[in-house]
């Protein structure tokens, strides 16, 4: 992450001092030096002009401190000779300067060389954008965290704080990049789009566990931010309410979760794929491409009731699972006819029946004797409810 320098008051340019090099620094990268003579009395009538003391050699100061600060020695080095040179044409002072300014930068030099010939400028320079990234946050999966001001805008530093405790986010998951390159905006915004699903439903098992204040964010790199080293993308969950917090980790995974609950909540994602697949054309545009929808959810369906009728579970949770693989063994039963069926009216009206046991009382019942939420997720108009993996997602510049 790239931060722009604070704003500094601007130094006026003094019509005596050469050039300088410009810099992140307001006054210059050294403490700013009067070039020209020092003031002097103007004599009176009786005095010889010649009495007054010779001007030091501005160049000669400019040596000096570039060799006391090591810094572009080089330029120090030549800067000693100018002023050696314009000491001796003009008799000016500051020869002594000159000398130790063109001293001290040959010195310089030789350290960089040596810098340079053992890799230690290369890590100096490692070591500074190490720091500079030090600056932006450092997150994990699993970790929540405050955002300084407001949520919604730029994301400059985070504060991370435990689950447990009210906060604004809750990473899920993390997606490495490469490239010397910024790879654009648009690259970086599709990657997150494709990949952070994912990493939701690994991490967040049970959509219905997520409720309905709960969306997806992600935390990407900018341009500036990407030349220090910046090459993630974070995956947040965050209130959908700007103002909002979250308690808790929302983490549920087989890290936190036992052998029955994750049974259960593989079939039921493995039919929800499916069901997503939706065709965005009606049957009575494109019929064929519903009806072959409709025969994969059928297949789905077959699958995943067999699955979990072949389970053994435990405690009481058996018959209450067994009531809900009948009623998927139903409903697949009612997507085969849809997968058949001659016209669109035919197909809709199978398609109804078949949707019929999708969060029911029947699965309502068995997340219930499993410890699961058992508050069905709302659903938006393009049938994707929050936190069901396919909801909305915003976008957040770091």
């Amino acid at each position: 992450m790239s931060i722009p320098p604070p704003p500094g008051p601007q130094q006026p340019e003094d019509p005596y001092r050469p050039p300088q090099p410009h810099g992140p620094y307001p006054q210059g990268p050294y403490p700013h030096t009067p070039y020209g003579p020092s003031p002097y009395q103007v004599w009176g009538q009786g005095y010889t002009p010649f009495a007054r003391p010779a001007p030091v050699n501005g160049v000669a100061i400019a040596a000096l401190v570039l060799g006391l600060l090591c810094f572009l020695p080089a330029v120090g080095l030549i800067l000693g000779i100018i002023a050696l040179v314009q000491i001796r044409k003009r008799g000016e002072r500051g020869k002594g300067m000159a000398i130790a300014g063109a001293v001290l930068s040959s010195l310089g030099l030789t350290l960089w060389a040596l810098s340079l010939s053992t890799n230690v400028a290369s890590e100096f320079w490692e070591g500074v954008k190490e720091g500079a990234r030090g600056t932006s946050y450092s997150l994990a999966e699993g970790d929540c965290f405050d955002v300084p001001g407001r949520f919604d805008q730029d994301v400059y530093d985070v504060d991370e704080v435990p689950c447990s405790d009210p906060h604004e986010g809750e990473v899920f998951g993390t997606i490495p990049l490469s490239g010397d390159d910024y790879p654009g905006d648009g690259y970086v915004t599709d990657q997150a789009e494709d990949k952070c699903w994912t990493l939701q439903d690994a991490y967040a098992m049970d959509p219905w566990a997520l409720g309905d204040e709960v969306d997806v964010y992600y935390l990407t790199p900018t341009e500036d931010s990407w030349q220090w080293g910046d090459r993630e993308i974070t995956c947040v969950f965050a209130h959908t309410d700007e103002t909002g917090t979250l308690t808790g980790s929302l983490r549920a995974d087989e890290t936190n979760l036992d052998a029955d609950q994750v049974a259960f909540l593989k079939a039921m994602a493995a039919v929800d794929v499916v069901l997503y697949e939706e065709p965005d054309d009606y049957a009575e545009e494109d019929l064929d491409a519903n009806k072959a929808w409709a025969a994969d959810v059928r297949d789905a369906l077959a699958e995943q009731a067999g699955a979990l009728g072949g389970h053994t579970w435990a405690g009481d949770a058996g018959k209450p699972v067994d009531a809900l693989v009948e009623d998927m063994r139903d409903a697949r039963a009612a997507w085969a006819k849809a997968a058949t069926a001659g016209d669109a009216d035919t197909f809709y009206l199978h398609y109804d029946s078949g949707y019929a046991y999708v969060d029911g009382d029947t699965t309502v019942a068995a997340r219930k004797a499993l410890g699961l939420a058992t508050t069905p997720p709302s659903y938006d108009e393009d049938g994707a409810g929050a936190g069901s993996g396919t909801g909305g997602s915003d976008r957040q510049d770091v």
